[in-house]
């Protein structure tokens, strides 16, 4: 099983859209069962008395155009115990990374990813809390989305015959 956390400043945005976008290709290609897939925050400000908000609403609607429920989901603050739990930890923009590094205790199993490196790119995905734009939040995170399972599956061919 391949386990991935998503994170991004305040796990309400751009790494649920990630999760679910994710979970979601991974059920189109029958691979649900192959992939442990979740999301976090690298701050608190989103987590109140130890609950986390829900999904922002905005966020949360673009992901039900395209068919997609978050329902249930709740931010959480990535903890370090993180970094064994999971294969891959993938932030969303160059700050995500500084501040998952600092929480993590540095990257000494190479765990750590920029989502759109996946893609090629090193470019930051915009925060559409700031700037209000989920249409191009929603489409960096199916690209990136996309080559992360399209990676996942070349480096891990038995994938697909094990379905």
């Amino acid at each position: 099983m391949i386990k991935i956390l998503f994170i991004c400043h305040g796990n309400i945005c751009r790494s649920p859209m990630c999760e679910f976008v994710m979970k979601n290709l991974a059920a189109e290609k029958g691979l649900s069962h192959e992939f442990q897939i979740a999301s976090a925050a690298t701050s608190t400000e989103e987590i109140w008395n130890g609950v986390g908000n829900p999904v922002y609403p905005p966020a949360k609607a673009k992901l039900a155009e395209h068919g997609i429920s978050c329902e249930g989901k709740r931010a959480v603050q990535l903890t370090s115990s993180d970094y064994a739990r999971y294969d891959y930890l993938i932030g969303m923009d160059s700050a995500n990374i500084r501040n998952m590094r600092r929480l993590l205790g540095g990257d000494p199993e190479g765990k750590i990813y920029k989502l759109l490196s996946f893609a090629g790119s090193e470019r930051d995905i915009s925060d559409p809390w700031y700037t209000g734009d989920f249409d191009a939040t929603y489409r960096d995170v199916t690209e990136g989305c996309g080559a992360l399972l399209a990676h996942l599956l070349q480096q891990f061919p038995d994938l697909l015959r094990n379905r």
